[in-house]
């Protein structure tokens, strides 16, 4: 089998993979909606997802690097870490949950699709060299997907937000820039520090850091909402299963599989577009939401046409240096 063959099957295979983990990162707003409909508090979504999220991930750092480099970690530098986590964690996943109940889980997978140009659109703000530049396809690509946003929000309120519509809008619009904010943040503090972890060990370092917040989280819902169902108990493991964990190691892996070949790497993370089709499909298998009609319609069509485009705008040779093109990437799989 000849180099060309091999590098294409391999491609073939990361994309896959990479559609497999958009399916399993889908879980979390059909999961989120269905709690929601039954009542669920989004204090509870938020906080019970990451409590359970992190024995789940335990058993996995053997395979990761383990977790005594990331516990060394966070005792030099608590303070860091529980910055980050309270942006990148806490912030983004309060404010997508409490966005839950404002529609079908179509309609916040498809708002939240702007996280895939949020870290870019932060870059000026974090950093002094070539990654702060933003090329002009990139902001170009960023008020096509944004466009896209608003033809949905409005096609599905009949052309006119109410004020809890324009809240949830806003709610969403903040998580899908604070989780590649705490992100990256976190990314400049092990650069500056010197610490050297990957992926996984970073995701279980943000959840550990995490944690006395979603306690508090939990002692707040606990007090004004009561102790959740099982059914509530249920749905939020699953999310910390499939998304937390299942989705993120696929994502990894697929990314990880074609990093050194840019037009592949673009396609496997273009594939997060797809999180708006399987929201649909799911959305009306399991919970019986409506189809998005119209200009809903339309405007889930021109996400997922500017996520692929931001692709294709990272994957060009012409994107600049490798510092610079990570820049650009999607921080899922930062």
């Amino acid at each position: 089998m000849s180099h060309g063959n091999a590098q294409g099957r391999l491609a073939l295979a990361a994309v896959g993979i990479a559609l497999l983990s958009a399916l399993f990162f889908t879980m979390t707003y059909v999961l989120n909606r269905a709690s929601a409909n039954e009542g669920g508090h989004w204090a509870w979504m938020a906080s019970l997802r990451y409590l359970i999220t992190l024995p789940l991930m335990l058993p996995l750092m053997r395979m990761q690097g383990g977790m005594a480099p990331v516990l060394r970690a966070i005792a030099a530098h608590p303070w860091a870490w529980l910055r980050c986590s309270a942006i990148g964690f806490v912030l983004f996943y309060c404010t997508l949950s409490f966005a839950a109940a404002s529609g079908p889980s179509w309609l916040v997978a498809g708002t939240f699709q702007f996280t895939v140009i949020a870290g870019m659109l932060c870059a000026p703000f974090l950093y002094n060299d070539a990654r702060r530049h933003i090329p002009p396809a990139g902001l170009a690509v960023a008020g096509v997907i944004f466009a896209g946003v608003l033809l949905m929000q409005f096609g599905h309120a009949s052309g006119a937000l109410d004020r809890a519509a324009w809240i949830a809008l806003g709610c969403v619009l903040v998580a899908a820039f604070a989780y590649p904010l705490g992100n990256r943040l976190l990314l400049l503090h092990l650069e500056r520090s010197g610490e050297s972890l990957n992926a996984t060990q970073r995701v279980l370092g943000m959840t550990l850091a995490s944690q006395p917040l979603w306690l508090l989280l939990a002692l707040y819902a606990g007090t004004t909402q009561g102790t959740p169902s099982l059914s509530h108990v249920w749905l939020a493991a699953g999310v910390a299963l499939f998304a937390g964990v299942i989705a993120t190691i696929l994502f990894f892996q697929a990314t990880g599989m074609v990093r050194d070949q840019p037009l592949a790497l673009g396609a496997a993370e273009a594939m997060q577009g797809a999180e708006v089709v399987f929201a649909v499909l799911l959305g009306m298998l399991l919970l019986g939401e409506a189809r998005p009609t119209g200009s809903a319609l339309w405007g889930a069509a021109v996400v997922i046409a500017g996520i692929a485009a931001f692709a294709w705008v990272v994957a060009r040779p012409a994107a600049g240096s490798d510092r610079a093109t990570k820049a650009l990437r999607t921080d899922k799989g930062a």
